[in-house]
């Protein structure tokens, strides 16, 4: 990223253009999917368990709601604790869900066999958690499950097994750049469950990154075209656009969903991998018009749909406003997601 702001700071010196001059990216929009109006000012955070049964509760607060829909969040591999996704995770809980956070790994050396049923376990565990008497009250049903990279792949997998392990059957499911780590040897990636058990009614997104050298859309497409039962009407496959008309740039990179936040003060920030990629991520602007108008509004917008029945345009068609990404300060638009069926 050095580099890039190298390269720019020339470009822009020879055209005689100052980097304060660049065009800027487009801010988080005060209103809609991704938006900043929020109707809860805070949230509270618990955490649970230990190791690769620990979990994380977000809820809405401030007003305290008595109950609210559920979402659950796979993390990418080695991104163990939420604070890696924190703004994405405190965006969901103060336009007021429930979030829960599984931590399906208690290190680097838990096998990928065991990442599914940890995930399911905690969410279960959660669940009960929830229903005691001293949390917001669980919407049931009104459940979603989104996950990024090796979390994206969960995602499908939990949503397949919810009916036989137990777990509410989500309405919306949304993949952020999932990665199995498809190789063709079966020993090295995570069991893919029968994703035929999962509903015709479920509403989906399948989220690439056009600059993701990590993930590619491997797992991503395999995803998208097993799921035949799911009509084109209710599902998307789209394609964040990376794009370098200002500074910073957009960088649809396999980084671009991190959005580094601390929203438990006291977890550790996971692997030392994670901890670089983070600095990375942190180097490119952690959360940025890729979050905005991107991740989050498709998200929100599905979300929005499969619980109110609302917004669906800012999350599936192929819609003006589901590819809709923003203007540069300049007034350029940002480049548009590109959106397959």
């Amino acid at each position: 990223m050095t580099r890039l702001w190298i390269i720019a700071a020339l470009l822009f010196g020879i055209a005689g253009i100052t980097l304060a001059d660049a065009p800027t990216p487009p801010t988080q929009p005060t209103s809609g999917p991704g938006g900043s109006d929020y109707p809860f000012g805070d949230f509270v955070m618990h955490r649970y368990g230990e190791g690769d049964s620990q979990y994380w509760i977000f809820e809405p607060a401030q007003p305290t709601p008595q109950s609210a829909p559920v979402i659950i969040f796979n993390h990418g591999w080695s991104a163990m604790t939420p604070n890696t996704y924190g703004a994405w995770i405190k965006h969901l809980a103060r336009r007021g869900n429930i979030v829960i956070y599984p931590r399906y790994q208690a290190s680097l050396r838990t096998p990928m066999t065991a990442f599914t049923p940890n995930a399911i376990a905690a969410v279960k565990d959660a669940l009960l958690e929830l229903q005691n008497g001293t949390h917001v009250q669980p919407d049931l049903t009104r459940v979603a499950i989104v996950g990024h990279s090796m979390g994206g792949a969960i995602t499908p997998n939990m949503a397949a097994l919810a009916v036989e392990d137990g777990l509410p059957i989500p309405k919306a499911i949304c993949c952020v750049e999932p990665d199995n780590h498809f190789t063709g040897d079966p020993s090295i990636h995570m069991p893919v469950a029968d994703f035929s058990k999962i509903s015709a009614d479920t509403l989906m997104l399948v989220i690439v990154g056009d600059q993701d050298q990590t993930a590619g859309d491997l797992t991503g497409k395999m995803i998208f075209d097993t799921l035949t039962q799911i009509p084109a009407t209710k599902k998307n496959f789209v394609t964040l656009v990376s794009d370098d008309h200002g500074v910073p740039p957009l960088v649809a990179n396999h980084l671009a969903p991190i959005a580094l936040e601390i929203v438990d003060p006291g977890a550790e920030m996971a692997a030392a991998t994670t901890r670089l990629q983070v600095m990375r991520r942190l180097e490119e602007n952690s959360v940025d018009a890729l979050d905005y108008f991107g991740t989050w509004k498709l998200f929100d917008g599905l979300t929005d749909a499969a619980f109110y029945g609302k917004n669906i345009q800012y999350a599936l068609g192929d819609t003006p406003e589901q590819r809709y990404m923003g203007k540069w300060s300049d007034g350029t638009a940002v480049k548009e997601l590109e959106v397959g069926e």
